[in-house]
């Protein structure tokens, strides 16, 4: 595979932008094999915009010859009070619920679950005093404002009173950058901040510095998009409300989850925001857009239609499916119907696994989340 063939698959929807193309290509045209990570608070259930949204990119970048890396950031969520704060159920999901999941989607995916290392956070801190170092050292080269810069909205609203483990929450997701050594750090757009924080002491840090053959190199930050929430109301204005607006597992009925039934999923698209002809920040397209088009169709998507409406559309790349939409020539019900049979599809093995062998992880986690 060449270069332009690998960058190719790390560009590819659900990609929003990568800091910078040209440096990845650059790193790609080195032949230098590089490290990918993708960094997880754990909390509650896992939804398709953290399982197939994330994971698709993990195994394009697997296809591009990248090592992949899941950190199941354990700390991180403890100090965000994730799980009640309790730090020994955090630590249990995550080497249960969490790698096991992730392992069934990219296998589900068409990728190799066992080609991705997982790491938890406590396992990387651990008798570790040059992450410490690290970490102390990119102190050093940030100021309050910039850290304050990178918090969510909701973290910059708070001023003074804000938790002081909120601050320090993005230094430690720098440090994991590097200590990782991690070429491509990658998450949703609303990753972005951190990212641009690890750009910028890359070329500074004394500890754990990042390099090719050698050399000093930044971080090649890759961020993909976010689903939209089903329960939206209306679009977003920007990039940081849309952030603000995606799919959470903390807002049950915006979410859909790898373990849904499809009952479950054609119930929750059949409530979606669902505007008629309206192609932006629209959930159920964005839906059918990661389920049914981001590979190369074998076979059309069959939209059924009412006979009186001109009976069953067939459509075979997503701009077609957009440009139908935006015309009136799709009726919301209809793109509805076919998002659901489509997710239903995808996620059949995923289901079928809780339905199964992963039955006691899927009950150990509803037990955990009736009782935080």
């Amino acid at each position: 595979m060449d270069v332009e063939e690998r960058l190719s698959l790390v560009l590819r929807y659900p990609t929003e932008e990568v800091i910078t193309v040209e440096e990845l290509r650059e790193l790609f045209q080195a032949g230098y094999r590089l490290n990918h990570y993708i960094g997880f608070e754990i909390s509650g259930f896992i939804h398709i915009g953290t399982g197939i949204v994330s994971m698709s990119k993990v195994v394009d970048l697997q296809r591009a010859g990248v090592r992949t890396q899941i950190f199941l950031a354990d700390i991180h969520s403890w100090l965000n009070n994730k799980l009640g704060g309790d730090l020994e159920v955090i630590r249990r999901v995550a080497v249960t619920y969490y790698v096991e999941t992730f392992k069934r989607i990219i296998e589900s995916l068409g990728g190799d679950p066992d080609a991705t290392r997982f790491i938890l956070g406590s396992d990387l801190y651990h008798h570790n005093d040059e992450y410490w170092l690290l970490l102390m050292d990119i102190t050093r080269h940030l100021t309050l404002s910039q850290v304050r810069h990178s918090l969510t909205i909701l973290g910059r609203k708070m001023g003074e009173s804000i938790p002081l483990a909120y601050l320090v929450y993005p230094p430690l997701q720098v440090a994991d950058v590097f200590a990782l050594e991690a070429h491509i750090p990658h998450g949703g757009i609303d990753q972005r901040r951190a990212h641009v924080l690890a750009r910028d002491v890359a070329d500074k840090v004394r500890f754990y510095p990042l390099k090719v053959d050698g050399k000093r190199v930044k971080p090649v930050a890759l961020h993909h998009k976010l689903l939209p929430a089903l329960n939206i109301t209306s679009k977003p204005t920007s990039r940081e409300e849309l952030s603000e607006l995606k799919m959470s597992k903390s807002v049950p009925q915006s979410a859909i989850f790898v373990h849904d039934s499809p009952e479950e999923i054609r119930q929750k698209i059949a409530r979606a925001y669902c505007p008629p002809r309206d192609t932006e920040y629209n959930p159920v397209l964005e839906l059918l857009r990661i389920s049914a088009f981001r590979e190369e169709r074998r076979a059309p998507l069959v939209i059924k239609r009412p006979e009186k409406y001109g009976g069953d559309l067939e459509v075979w790349r997503y701009e077609e499916l957009e440009s139908l939409y935006r015309e009136g020539k799709i009726h919301p019900a209809d793109l509805k119907a076919a998002a659901a049979e489509a997710l239903v599809a995808a996620l059949e093995p995923v289901y079928k696994y809780f339905q199964g062998p992963g039955a006691k992880l899927l009950d150990e986690m509803k037990s955990i989340a009736i009782t935080r």
